[in-house]
């Protein structure tokens, strides 16, 4: 698997059959929290990606972040995330404590098109918008 943000994940599996979570598989920018927009950090603005194996990798707006996630019907969980230690600028720090906030919590997923919106249980949000894969 490639760390660059630009997976192409596979459509099935083995077996032949499409998992139900394949629609959130690829990569998605992450353009509000709490509906604010978000700095873009060093590294431009926060993404994540969303492997067919259950992992999710992306930037928070400093950091690296990798963990596992779980799609059932519409609740999203995530298992440990784990982000490197990098210092940024005050307002990339901001994106990226709302960033693993939700990443932290997980919750519920309304789709509408190529954006979704995750809603926690504490009522934060997140917007992320379908990134177009890089040829």
């Amino acid at each position: 698997m490639r760390d660059d943000g630009h997976d192409r994940p596979g459509t099935a599996d083995p077996a032949g059959s499409s998992p139900p979570d394949l629609w959130l598989h690829g990569t998605w920018q992450v353009v509000r929290a709490d509906g604010d927009a978000l700095a873009d950090g060093l590294q431009g603005p926060p993404w994540l990606t969303f492997d067919g194996d259950g992992v999710v990798f992306g930037y928070a707006g400093v950091n690296r972040v990798r963990g596992t996630w779980r799609l059932e019907g519409s609740a999203l969980t995530f298992g440990p995330v784990v982000a490197t230690l990098m210092a940024g600028p005050p307002e990339a720090a901001v994106t990226e404590r709302a960033v693993l906030g939700v990443l932290r919590d997980g919750g519920v997923l309304e789709r509408a098109g190529d954006a979704v919106t995750l809603r926690t249980a504490e009522g934060r949000t997140a917007e992320l918008v379908r990134v177009a894969p890089r040829s």
